[in-house]
C-alpha cells in the first residue's frame, strides 16, 4: 500500500541525483526562482526522469517552497551528502564581507553628546541606519527607543544587537566606563573631546591624570586601521597618542598649534579653525569645509565651544572616510534646537527677552557659556545655576563664583537628587562664596527647578537675558513653551477686548 505522502517524516526516502539534473531542468529552476523573486526556494518535481527535460518527459514542477530543508540534502539516504546551507551563507555574506558595522565612540568631559548628535546626523544623512545613545536617550535614526542618560555600556550593547543599525555612533561616559566597562572589543574611530575636572573625587579618580586614564579607554579599543581623534590643545589627550596602536587625527581651535603643526607636517590629518574657515587637511593638502559662522551650530561664530565639537566630528567623518562635501552638507543641515541638540544651547527668544537652556553643569562648561555671553548684549543678565551634590566643596564653590561673575542677577536652584548632601550645606557652600567675593550681587534661593524658571521668566524685563543652567532640560522647555502660550493667549484676549 502506498502512502499520500512522501515526505521524510513520513518515512520516506531522499536520494541524492545533484550530478544527473539535466542542464534545462536547472536553467527552468533558476528562472521560476527569479520569476518568484526568491532568493533561496525548493522546487519540487515530478518527473519519470529528471536527466532529460521536463518539457520532453511529461514531468511538472508541483511547488515552490520559501522555505525549504536541508535535512534531506546533509543526510540523504542514498546517494552523496551535500551542504546547501554552505552556499546559502556565502551568498547572503560573501566570503570577505565585513561582519562589524562602523563604530564611533565619543568621551570627553564635555562636548560629547552633541558631537555624538552631530556625527549620527551625518551617518543618517549619507543613507546609514544609525543607532546611537547620548546622556538623554538611545535612538535609531530619528526614533527614540529608550530614555534617560543612557550613555553606558548596557544601552550601548542594546543598539550593537539590534539588526536594523547600520552605523553606531556611541557617547561613552566616564560612570559606565568605570562601573561595566565597554560594550564592544574594537571600535572604528574613539573621539575624546578633552580632559577636564569634573566627577573628581568619585570612583577613586582623584586627579586629571587619573581622569585622562579612563577616558583613554576609547582611544585604546581603536582597531589598527582606524583613527583616535583628539584635541590637540589638550595635553591630557596628546599624552594619549603616544600609548596608542592605532593612527591618529588632531583637531584644534588654533591652527598654529605646535602639536597640530607637528602632525600636519608628517601629513596627518586634522580639522582646525583659520579664520574665518573651518579646513579639513590629510596629506598636507587642505580642503575649505565653510565659513564658521555660516554653520548654524556655532551660532553664527558666538559659541566657540559648540565650534570645538563640529572640529571633533569633521576630524572624526574625514578620517573615516567621508567626503568633505558629505561633512559640508550635514552640518549645515544640523540646526540646534530643543529636538536636535536637547539641553544645550537651547534659545527661546519672547517679544522683549530671551532665555537660554544648557546643560552646563561643571566650571569647564560654565566657562564657555561665559564666553558665549561676552557676545550677548543685554540689558541685565539672569542666571539660573546649581552645583551637583556629589562634586567636591571646591566645584561646587566654583559654580557660584562664576555665575557671580556671569549674571547681574543670580537664582540659585538645586537639582532633584542632591546626591548625599543637604540643602542647606549646598545653599551653605554656594552663598558663603557669593558673600566673600559678590557682596552687592543680588541672588534669590530657589530649591525647585521649575519654581526658578518660572520665577525669572515673571521677573525679566525689556532686554534682559536668562540663562537656565537646568538638570531636567526637557520639562524646563515644556515650562517655557507653556509661558510662551500663555503670553499669547494674554495677548489675544487683550487685542479681542480691545476691539470690542
Amino acid at each position: 500500500m502506498l502512502k499520500s505522502t512522501a515526505n521524510l517524516s513520513t518515512g520516506g526516502t531522499a536520494t541524492d541525483v545533484t550530478d544527473e539534473i539535466h542542464p534545462e531542468n536547472r536553467f527552468m529552476a533558476e528562472r521560476i526562482a527569479a520569476t518568484v523573486g526568491l532568493d533561496i526556494c525548493g522546487i519540487d518535481v515530478i518527473a519519470p526522469d529528471i536527466s532529460t527535460p521536463l518539457s520532453q518527459n511529461g514531468g511538472a514542477v508541483i511547488e515552490v517552497n520559501a522555505a525549504p530543508g536541508f535535512r534531506m540534502h546533509l543526510s540523504p539516504s542514498n546517494g552523496t551528502p551535500r551542504n546547501p546551507a554552505r552556499e546559502v551563507v556565502d551568498m547572503l555574506i560573501p566570503p570577505g564581507t565585513e561582519s562589524r558595522i562602523p563604530i564611533f565612540s565619543v568621551t570627553g568631559t564635555n562636548g560629547k553628546t552633541t558631537t555624538t548628535r552631530l556625527l549620527a546626523h551625518l551617518t543618517q544623512q549619507c543613507g546609514y541606519t544609525t543607532g546611537y545613545t547620548t546622556t538623554d536617550g538611545v535612538y535609531i535614526n530619528q526614533h527614540q527607543i529608550n530614555s534617560g542618560d543612557c550613555s553606558g555600556p548596557s544601552s550601548a550593547s542594546l543598539l550593537l544587537r539590534d539588526p536594523m543599525v547600520e552605523f553606531a555612533v556611541l557617547e561613552t561616559a566616564r560612570g559606565g566606563l568605570l562601573r561595566a566597562g565597554l560594550a564592544f572589543d574594537q571600535c572604528d574611530v574613539g573621539i575624546v573631546t578633552n580632559v577636564q575636572e569634573d566627577h573628581l573625587g568619585l570612583c577613586d579618580i582623584h586627579t586629571l591624570e587619573e581622569l585622562a586614564e579612563v577616558k583613554a579607554t576609547v582611544p585604546r579599543t581603536v582597531k589598527a586601521t582606524g583613527y583616535a581623534v583628539l584635541n590637540a590643545e589638550d595635553p591630557h589627550c596628546v599624552k594619549m597618542a603616544g600609548e596608542l596602536n592605532c593612527q591618529v587625527a588632531y583637531f584644534s581651535m588654533e591652527h598654529d598649534h605646535p602639536v597640530l603643526l607637528e602632525h600636519l607636517e608628517l601629513g596627518g590629518i586634522a580639522a582646525y579653525i583659520k579664520d574665518p574657515l573651518v579646513i579639513l587637511e590629510r596629506n598636507k593638502v587642505q580642503t575649505e569645509l565653510a565659513k564658521v559662522a555660516d554653520i548654524p551650530l556655532t551660532m553664527n561664530g558666538s559659541a566657540v565651544f559648540m565650534t570645538a565639537n563640529i572640529l571633533a566630528a569633521a576630524a572624526a567623518a574625514f578620517a573615516y572616510g567621508f567626503s568633505p562635501e558629505q561633512i559640508r552638507q550635514s552640518f549645515m543641515s544640523f540646526r540646534p534646537c530643543s529636538e536636535t541638540t536637547p539641553g544645550r544651547m537651547n534659545l527661546h527668544e519672547f517679544g522683549n527677552f530671551s532665555v537660554l537652556v544648557d546643560y552646563a553643569h561643571n566650571p569647564h562648561g560654565m566657562r564657555a557659556i561665559q564666553q558665549y555671553l561676552s557676545h550677548i548684549t543685554a540689558k541685565r543678565k539672569i542666571g539660573i545655576i546649581s552645583g551637583v551634590g556629589d562634586r567636591r566643596d571646591d566645584d561646587i564653590a566654583e559654580m557660584a563664583r562664576l555665575g557671580a561673575e556671569m549674571f547681574d542677577y543670580l537664582i540659585i536652584r538645586q537639582e532633584h537628587d542632591l546626591r548625599g548632601r543637604t540643602l542647606e550645606e549646598m545653599h551653605r557652600l554656594m552663598t558663603t562664596v557669593l558673600a566673600e567675593t559678590h557682596p552687592q550681587l543680588k541672588y534669590t534661593l530657589i530649591p525647585d527647578e521649575a519654581k526658578a524658571i518660572k520665577h525669572a521668566m515673571e521677573m525679566a524685563g525689556c532686554g534682559d537675558f536668562i540663562v537656565a543652567l537646568c538638570d531636567d532640560y526637557r520639562h524646563v522647555t515644556d515650562i517655557i513653551e507653556s509661558y510662551r502660550k500663555s503670553k499669547a493667549t494674554i495677548s489675544t484676549e487683550e487685542t479681542l477686548d480691545y476691539l470690542n
